[in-house]
């Protein structure tokens, strides 16, 4: 029987989450540029190939292929085999490649899908607000059917999300309003901290909001402070 979380590469960030990414599940990380949410990105997908799996990886940012390097170090030409890049260029496109990955998430070979990610669910939704409802529609069922490609696959989806702004609660949120926010099951907030950067649990359906840890960008990934 499998285990019903997922490894992200890092212990503190397995233990914020209470043991990892949740199967059949959506966890959201969101928090502004150079946060950290790419590289805690590319750490799950590593972590999950070393497991022996594949990764299905949504970038619609621009894949850091020098970044991918570093984290799976000296096995980076292997794992690139198993890492299933899809770089959409416009919304449409994004919903459309969401689509495709089914097809490799079918797959039942060697090495199986254990992990879809995508980095960043709202940068190309950004682009479309001049839309209005139109454009959050649309969003919001990119969203639905990753949560459903998560429970008919039975594997953990991670998303990274951007922030704004919300003056009607006065404080900082991810993009998406609340059909992003209720769609994910797990919510982790990146704070830039002087030199360091602060992960925040600000949603949970097990573990207390709040719980927090620092952490510093390295070479090979995080490393806890």
């Amino acid at each position: 029987m499998k285990p019903d979380r997922v490894g992200t590469g890092n212990q503190a960030l397995d233990d914020l989450l209470g043991g990892g990414l949740e199967r059949r599940t959506i966890t959201q990380i969101y928090g502004e540029p150079a946060s950290g949410k790419s590289t805690l990105c590319l750490m799950a997908a590593v972590a999950t190939i070393r497991s022996g799996n594949s990764v299905v990886y949504i970038d619609t940012e621009g894949f850091s292929v020098e970044r991918f390097t570093q984290i799976a170090g000296e096995n980076a030409g292997e794992f690139a085999n198993r890492l299933y890049l899809f770089e959409p260029i416009d919304f449409a496109q994004q919903g459309a490649m969401i689509a495709d990955a089914e097809g490799l998430l079918r797959k039942r070979d060697d090495a199986p899908v254990g992990l879809l990610v995508m980095d960043s669910a709202t940068a190309l939704y950004r682009t479309e607000l001049d839309l209005g409802r139109e454009a959050l529609r649309n969003l919001s069922h990119h969203m639905v059917k990753l949560l459903g490609l998560a429970k008919k696959y039975d594997i953990p989806v991670l998303i990274t999300n951007q922030i704004f702004m919300d003056v009607e609660r006065d404080r900082v949120s991810g993009l998406g309003g609340t059909a992003l926010e209720h769609i994910s099951k797990a919510i982790i907030r990146l704070e830039k901290r002087d030199s360091a950067r602060r992960a925040m649990l600000r949603k949970h359906r097990s573990r207390p909001e709040g719980l927090s840890f620092d952490f510093v960008l390295t070479e090979d990934g995080i490393r806890r402070v």
